[in-house]
């Protein structure tokens, strides 16, 4: 029976994560196809990346703290979490793209749906852990 709490949490991070990825496959999908679009338009990479950034960011905010953690805590406190979680996604996401678009030369296209996959994988974390953290497991709200 001691071991039922540890597997109830697992259960709890799978759910999780299965309601992360679908959350995350619908909203990067339709901001990827729109990066596309803008960069076949002439609007550069990184340009186009940023715009899409914040307008994911603040679309996946609802749909994570409802859907993905049902966080019940404060919502000016998770906000803040989340936007400085973000800035931070947004920082690799812009290094990535200098360092193997700018620097190494390879296809933006390719790069930026890599980058994706790596800033989503610390996101996830960074939520968890932090910005949806449990209450009665951290007190964080008053950030």
């Amino acid at each position: 029976m001691s071991n039922f709490p540890m597997a109830e949490r697992a259960k709890n991070s799978f759910v999780q994560l299965t309601r992360y990825a679908l959350v995350g496959i619908v909203s990067n999908s339709a901001g990827y196809l729109v990066y596309l679009l803008l960069t076949y338009l002439g609007v550069a990479p990184k340009v186009a990346m940023t715009l899409l950034y914040g307008i994911g960011a603040a679309i996946g905010y609802v749909g994570n703290r409802s859907l993905t953690f049902t966080h019940k805590g404060s919502a000016l406190g998770s906000g803040i979490r989340y936007f400085m979680a973000h800035f931070l996604g947004y920082c690799i996401n812009l290094a990535i793209l200098i360092i193997f678009v700018d620097e190494l030369g390879y296809a933006h296209q390719w790069v930026q749906v890599s980058a994706i996959f790596v800033v989503a994988s610390f996101l996830f974390i960074a939520f968890k852990f932090f910005v949806f953290a449990d209450n009665k497991a951290s007190n964080m709200d008053g950030l």
